[in-house]
């Protein structure tokens, strides 16, 4: 469950290292559609995140819809297949029943407004609260950068309602995770300087 600041004690919480170290980007999601009042407070805990000059230069548009996403993810496969000789690596597409969200019900993206030099990392701030905050609260996450490049066309702008002048930065798929996802090795800190 996840606490408002209001009222901190209130619903039971994990310690945020215990999220931050087991949380795991999850690429596979049952079909259980995820509450608006569940997305709201991850969209709160989203927007608690720390930013430049308090500019708060972020907004969130959230899909839920199926067959919108279909869509989108059958445009994000377009994409993958006319850039994959130059990243052979990233081209998972060839599978006729891949899907760009692992399945999930619930894309919510995160863009950023044109307010200054730091809006990405504010953004990029913004959805590691609503990651934290959607694992203590039993959820997956996993941010989908493929998605990026097609939510800042003119076409999916439009169709979703965005601002032209607004950046997907975030998108971030969001569910009930199909199983447990196993937890993956990651390299100690590289310190450069410690003086």
């Amino acid at each position: 469950m996840i606490a408002s600041p209001e009222s901190p004690k209130s619903e039971a919480s994990i310690s945020v290292m215990d999220a931050i170290f087991h949380r795991r980007a999850v690429r596979d999601y049952t079909p259980q559609k995820i509450e608006q009042a569940v997305i709201r407070k991850l969209l709160d805990a989203a927007v608690h995140a720390p930013n430049a000059m308090h500019e708060e230069a972020w907004a969130f548009a959230v899909i839920q819809d199926k067959p919108l996403l279909k869509r989108l993810s059958d445009d994000v496969k377009k994409r993958l297949a006319e850039v994959a000789a130059n990243h052979p690596p990233l081209w998972k597409g060839a599978a006729p029943d891949f899907d760009a969200f692992h399945h999930a019900g619930t894309l919510i993206v995160i863009y950023g407004k044109p307010v200054g030099p730091f809006v990405a990392a504010d953004c990029w701030l913004a959805a590691e609260n609503l990651m934290l905050a959607a694992y203590a609260a039993g959820l997956g996450t996993c941010p989908i950068g493929l998605a990026v490049e097609v939510l800042n066309t003119a076409q999916w702008k439009e169709e979703l309602g965005v601002p032209a002048e607004m950046t997907a930065i975030a998108p971030m798929i969001v569910g009930l995770p199909a199983g447990k996802t196993p937890p993956v090795s990651h390299k100690p800190p590289q310190v450069l300087c410690w003086k």
